[in-house]
């Protein structure tokens, strides 16, 4: 009994210590300072195991190598996640070298399609990985997916023609001008189809960075884990 009385006593202790550090404010929560080490490893094995068990539920859907599902998905990577996650051709950002974590190099591996569904769906707190499920539903989710698994092997010119084609798709389906806009929709999804399959030139210029609307020195996103 007296035992217990004294855990208690000293599990009380622990929490009025702890609570009082928190109000010191003597915390450094500035994104230029970077955790102690116990503590990214404790974040980070909560992170990876929360984001896998959940993952496990989610069924990878058998089109990831649909060529319309591919541009559609480069066109919202480029318009979302190349400032965070970079893109074929891309040097580092002014925005990936002011975050904490910084967000993983999508152009170096492709991620698990489960877990990439659900980390851009749903987002990964105290990051900048924003959760894109809120604004987009699952297909286009999906065809982001898809285009990740491709994205490390790509050229500049194969990005390129990619998100064109799928900017193309899209402007035709938000054309509802009658006849246009069949003729529009079907010249976009071959303009997607052509994107996966035109081999790119051995004299195309890949030193060239793509322009990103994201805030960064040359030209998103994620989730990064930070921010896709």
């Amino acid at each position: 009994m007296k035992f217990i009385k004294k855990l208690l006593i000293l599990i009380v202790l622990i929490v009025v210590a702890c609570g009082a550090w928190v109000w010191s404010g003597a915390y450094n929560i500035g994104a230029d300072a970077p955790h102690w080490a116990l503590t990214k490893k404790v974040i980070s094995v909560l992170r990876d195991r929360s984001i896998a068990t959940r993952a496990d539920e989610v069924k990878v859907p058998d089109n990831l190598d649909d060529p319309a599902l591919l541009a559609e998905g480069a066109a919202h990577y480029h318009e979302m996640c190349t400032g965070c996650h970079l893109a074929p051709g891309m040097g580092d950002t002014e925005i990936r070298q002011g975050l904490y974590p910084k967000p993983p190099n999508l152009t170096h591996f492709a991620p698990d399609p489960a877990e990439a569904f659900w980390i851009i769906k749903h987002g990964i707190k105290m990051t900048a990985m924003p959760a894109w499920g809120k604004t987009h539903d699952d297909q286009k989710i999906w065809a982001m997916v898809a285009y990740l698994q491709k994205q490390p092997h790509m050229s500049v010119e194969r990005y390129r023609q990619l998100y064109a084609a799928g900017d193309a798709a899209e402007a035709g389906e938000h054309d509802h001008a009658g006849p246009a806009h069949a003729s529009t929709g079907s010249s976009a999804a071959a303009a997607a189809t052509a994107a996966t399959q035109v081999p790119v030139p051995a004299h195309a210029d890949t030193s060239a960075v793509p322009a990103s609307p994201a805030g960064s020195a040359s030209a998103p996103a994620p989730a990064g884990s930070a921010g896709a």
